[in-house]
């Protein structure tokens, strides 16, 4: 169950890092934008994956609130 564990932290993280940092550098701030949400939103799929390979909800909250929050601003266009 750990490896498990491990497993999604580290997709979790490497979508994280590379979406953010790939949205921020775009020069077009649309292409950016829109970069932004497929990276959240693949964050939010590794979230709800860890929850449902574990057994533990918990994942979901603490692994996708932060993109769920960020596309909810995105949404907004905040």
């Amino acid at each position: 169950n750990a490896k498990k564990l491990a497993a999604n932290q580290g997709l979790y993280n490497g979508f994280l890092a590379t979406g953010l940092l790939w949205s921020v550098a775009h020069p077009n701030s649309d292409s950016g934008r829109e970069i932004a949400i497929f990276f959240n939103s693949c964050v939010a799929v590794a979230a709800l994956f860890g929850a449902l390979s574990t057994g533990k909800t918990r994942i979901l909250y603490m692994q996708g609130s932060p993109a769920f929050l960020a596309l909810a601003a995105l949404g907004l266009n905040l």
